[in-house]
């Protein structure tokens, strides 16, 4: 049958586009990306995710070797980016609905380093979301307003600003200014208020994408900000997003992710449609 083979899913409403290839024999331009992602002329989805054998790769990062498969995550502008923890957890559903992987535990590859996953039987998915460092402190502008925030790596950087209300609010269709001299290859920037002891609320504006439903490292680097303020670096913390409700539980500078994974349709994609943007 012509055409690309694509499927479409969510982990907590940030929605992505899968394209399974195996042999990494697609040729994934930043025009294509754009527009599989753009909700009016292509797919529509927060970012790509392209499933590939590590084995084919040549620029694989060092050490990912032992994941049989990679997680080659796009960002919606064609921006290539290190982690997607909803992402991940997509990929890792997938793989299992495949017969790609079993159920359990397994490695996944990604720009960041290996990720271990759990998938579990109720559809649910942790993941070992490695390090997780608190790096210093910088500020968020908004609207002409300064947001103090604490910026935290999780393989990708972040700033987590902390409100004490109007996080409904907040006009999140622009992106926030940052200081680039601390977040030189930009930043995803995290308003979060608190809800109860253990409990967050959180909006993100995620670097080439905008306002997401949700972001896996994002919810990571709130929690990690969160029990930092407190002066803890240990604890479990749910973290609801406008898509639904993560747990994240760090321990010593380390995190797991635990939450949804979706999987929504399937199909392919016109082959002159494909062949349009691959040209552009």
């Amino acid at each position: 049958m012509a055409g690309v083979e694509f499927l479409k899913g969510h982990g907590t409403e940030n929605d992505f586009v899968l394209l399974p290839d195996a042999d990494g024999e697609l040729d994934l331009t930043d025009a294509l990306v754009r527009a599989l992602c753009d909700r009016q002329r292509g797919l529509g989805a927060d970012g790509v995710l392209r499933v590939v054998r590590t084995a084919t790769l040549t620029d694989a990062p060092a050490g990912v070797e032992a994941a049989e498969w990679f997680m080659d995550y796009r960002n919606a502008d064609g921006s290539i980016a290190e982690m997607c923890g909803n992402g991940v957890r997509v990929f890792a559903h997938y793989l299992v609905r495949q017969g790609l992987a079993q159920a359990g535990e397994f490695p996944v590859g990604t720009r960041a380093g290996i990720r271990p996953v759990i998938a579990h039987a109720d559809g649910t998915v942790t993941v070992d979301m490695g390090p997780v460092t608190v790096f210093g402190r910088s500020t968020a502008t908004l609207g002409g307003r300064e947001y103090p925030g604490v910026a935290v790596d999780v393989g990708n950087p972040h700033l987590v600003c902390p409100l004490d209300g109007g996080l409904e609010d907040l006009d999140l269709t622009s992106q926030p200014g940052y200081d680039p001299a601390v977040f030189p290859r930009g930043v995803n920037i995290e308003f979060v208020r608190t809800l109860a002891p253990g409990a967050l609320r959180m909006r993100v504006h995620e670097r080439g994408v905008g306002e997401t439903r949700s972001c896996g490292t994002g919810t990571v680097a709130t929690a990690a900000a969160a029990l930092h303020l407190t002066g803890h670096n240990t604890g479990e913390v749910t973290v609801d997003i406008l898509g639904g409700q993560v747990r994240v539980t760090v321990e010593n500078q380390r995190a797991t992710l635990t939450g949804p994974a979706v999987l929504v349709a399937s199909g392919r994609l016109d082959q002159a449609w494909w062949d349009s943007f691959r040209a552009s």
